[in-house]
């Protein structure tokens, strides 16, 4: 409607000849015609001015559209003066909240019709469709009354804009119906994480009498796998007051001695019901864990149709599969009445429960290979080389996830003993961890070398103590390193290109990276690094990575460096583990998989893993079949230059590998080891393999025997032979492992960075 404004015109006075005459002659001479002026006392007409009266759509669609986003401050500006002394604005946004969170509000679907005028008031009609998370969708046709007030158009609100069964204050109940959580098994179906009854075990050292102590001593090594001896160690070396958490069985694995352990003063069985990561904890880093929500989450989780006292997936496949595990939440969605009383029912739904998750993981071989690197800051991967399963990966030190449940009387202890570990136990050193490479580096290198045709089989080099191909710039073999020590070690002297590699020969990777440099191919080398997958993400799915870091080289001295994994270069042991089997199996890169299938109640596998190859090492057959048997006699008994020889002496299980040193920024080398095997068995397929010891010295003499271990384990299910520094199987005989063929050199007098071995 418009709105006409009539502004009247003074009347003109008549304007007298002789006033007309005066204008004339001030017109600098100009002549004009003379003009009879008739005097007329007529109106004009009126001149009109149009005011456009907003149109209530335009608010209405406003007010929607907040109601959309979440804008319940923009949503109250447009009530009326009248509808904003009934309701305060905290109060408004609480109701709407409030409806969020209990119809488990997914989404908001609006949809307005043309306003009905009139003088100083509208009527706009409007559907609205709520989707909720559990009981599905809500539509209602509903008319939103309007006022104009100072020429804009404000809501007259009520709670039926609502929903109208919401009209005089009525409100809504969600009666939630949770799933039971599904479970996360390995690849032969043992429950890794599941629903179940527990049992907390643990012990207050004050309270022991280790003089009379043999029968509580004996059911806590049964109840937790502990030696007696390590717990008597344990007790002896607490504090005063101290508790110590031995870990969490589940409660039917084994009543009869829990209820005897019960009768012990100084010892723990508390019963619990939770979610149990069995054998307190195999493979933490890739099932995760659950946590309570929290304060901040609860809103979103409530939308979802999730309780305020459950829990949800924090890490690993706990988080990535959170969705398919937790099921879809069920309820009644019910109206109540500002008394409290039922009105009326909007929807229900029964809840579906999860999906099990069944992963590539080897229970077993995993158990014992976090054994096999506990006295080691560092990470193992071993994946089937010809397919990317990954059957186990180990992170040092490990976590107990069963510390996120505040149920377990163990929590406490174990939650402070995790976050005050200045060794960040829940990173994932396998995946996440990013460091140099060393000398395995040079089964990159080597393939650069070889496929630029400079470089051939047959291509020798001199390698002695030292490499002074760069004026005024000396570096060191290991071999010199090794001298300093022991006053035996011998340069290598001249070797073929395959010897190098066996030998490790430093000199003689320097040399390649620096002649490719010099030859215009400056990008030989880190362009190979890339084509073997390193500098960018694997793409393993449910399992949090980092992609590495390979740099092309701006000059002389970090074509050198990056000739053998030093400089800039940082890579993840998932990636060496996946080009290493690539090197085995012919040359594919295979995407590391760690969930075999997802399988629902009905026994239906919704995902099967497939091998997925993702790209091809750039490789002429000849050439890989260089690299392969050079790799060989890197463990070779009879090798007179193998670097591993020693650590694989004995070893029945054909295999091949590269030993690797990688100086560290921040204290002593990395110790690197990675091979594959090639025993053929139909019944254990061939793997991969990639372990690093942080800070731990030579490659040769600690990573290479924890690779010896996993082998043994794989196909024996057992260790063989004992680590140098053990003094049974899995116990430590000092804190420092013995050398195995050659002395570790003290911190401090290595020399050169990236020089070992």
């Amino acid at each position: 409607m418009n709105f006409i404004k009539y502004s009247w015109l003074r009347r003109r006075r008549p304007v007298t000849l002789a006033v007309l005459l005066l204008l004339t002659a001030c017109g600098m001479g100009t002549k004009t015609p003379e003009r009879t002026i008739t005097p007329t006392n007529t109106l004009p007409p009126p001149e009109v001015q149009t005011t456009l009266r907003p149109e209530a759509d335009g608010t209405a669609q406003a007010f929607l559209e907040g109601w959309k986003t979440g804008d319940y401050a923009g949503m109250y500006a447009l009530l009326s003066a009248e509808s904003k002394k009934a309701i305060t604005e905290e109060q408004f946004a609480k109701r709407y909240d409030d409806v969020a969170n209990e119809a488990a509000l997914s989404e908001l679907v609006t949809q307005t019709q043309p306003s009905q005028p009139y003088e100083d008031s509208a009527k706009v009609p409007f559907k609205v469709t709520l989707r909720s998370a559990v009981v599905g969708d809500i539509t209602r046709e509903m008319i939103m009354p309007l006022v104009l007030e100072q020429g804009q158009w404000r809501l007259s609100w009520n709670d039926g804009l609502i929903l109208p069964e919401l009209a005089g204050g009525n409100y809504l109940k969600l009666d939630k119906e949770t799933p039971k959580r599904a479970s996360i098994y390995d690849n032969k179906g043992n429950p890794l994480a599941a629903q179940t009854d527990a049992v907390a075990i643990g012990v207050y050292p004050d309270y022991v009498d280790l003089g009379n102590s043999k029968g509580l001593l004996t059911m806590l090594s049964v109840l937790t796998n502990y030696r007696s001896d390590v717990l008597v160690n344990m007790i002896n070396h607490a504090n005063p007051g101290d508790y110590i958490p031995l870990g969490e069985i589940p409660a039917d694995q084994d009543p009869t001695h829990v209820s005897l352990l019960a009768k012990y003063g100084a010892a723990v069985a508390s019963a619990y019901s939770s979610r149990l990561y069995y054998n307190n904890g195999i493979a933490p880093h890739v099932v995760g864990y659950v946590s309570s929500i929290q304060k901040d989450e609860l809103s979103a989780y409530q939308r979802k149709g999730y309780s305020a006292d459950e829990r949800i997936g924090r890490k690993g496949l706990e988080s990535w599969g959170d969705d398919v595990l937790a099921g879809k939440h069920g309820g009644t969605l019910y109206v109540f009445s500002p008394e409290g009383q039922p009105v009326g029912q909007l929807g229900a739904t029964p809840s579906q429960p999860g999906k099990d998750i069944y992963t590539t993981i080897d229970r077993d071989l995993q158990s014992q290979a976090q054994k096999a690197m506990s006295v080691y800051r560092g990470a193992i991967v071993v994946m089937e080389r010809d397919t990317g399963r990954v059957l186990a990966m180990v992170s040092t030190p490990g976590f107990d996830p069963n510390a996120y449940e505040t149920n377990n009387y163990n929590w406490n202890t174990l939650l402070n003993s995790i976050l005050n570990n200045p060794s960040n136990p829940q990173f994932n050193r396998a995946a996440e961890g990013q460091y140099p490479l060393g000398s395995v580096f040079k089964l990159v290198t080597i393939a650069a070398g070889l496929e630029s045709g400079r470089f051939t089989a047959d291509s020798t080099y001199d390698c002695g103590y030292t490499f002074e191909e760069l004026p005024g710039f000396t570096r060191y073999d290991w071999t010199w390193e090794h001298f300093q020590n022991d006053g035996e070690t011998k340069p290598s002297g001249m070797l073929t290109l395959p010897q190098g590699l066996i030998r490790s020969c430093n000199p003689y990777f320097w040399h390649i990276g620096l002649d490719l440099y010099n030859a215009g191919l400056t990008k030989a080398v880190s362009d190979m690094a890339r084509s073997y997958g390193l500098g960018s993400k694997t793409g393993i799915e449910g399992v949090q990575e980092e992609a590495g870091k390979i740099t092309d080289p701006g000059s002389q001295v970090d074509a050198i460096n990056n000739a053998i994994g030093q400089g800039e270069t940082l890579v993840t042991p998932l990636q060496v583990a996946r080009f290493v089997a690539a090197l085995g199996n012919g040359g594919t890169l295979y995407r590391p998989q760690v969930i075999e299938r997802i399988v629902g109640p009905d026994g239906v596998a919704s995902f099967t893993l497939k091998p997925e190859a993702q790209g091809t090492l750039p490789l002429k057959p000849q050439n890989l079949a260089l690299i392969q048997e050079a790799m060989i006699g890197v463990v070779r008994s009879l090798s007179p230059y193998g670097t591993a020889r020693k650590p694989m002496l004995g070893l029945d299980i054909p295999i091949a590998g590269k030993t690797g040193t990688a100086e560290s920024s921040n204290g002593p080398s990395h110790a690197w080891f990675a091979g594959y095997t090639m025993a053929n068995n139909p019944d254990k397929p061939d793997i991969a393999v990639a372990v690093i010891a942080e800070n731990a010295g030579e490659g040769s003499e600690i990573a290479a025997p924890i690779f010896r271990r996993i082998i043994e384990l794989y196909f024996y299910g057992k260790p063989l032979r004992l680590y140098p520094w053990e003094a049974t199987f899995d116990v430590t005989r000092s804190p420092t492992p013995e050398v195995t063929e050659t002395p570790t050199p003290e911190p401090g007098k290595r020399g050169q960075p990236g020089i070992h071995p």
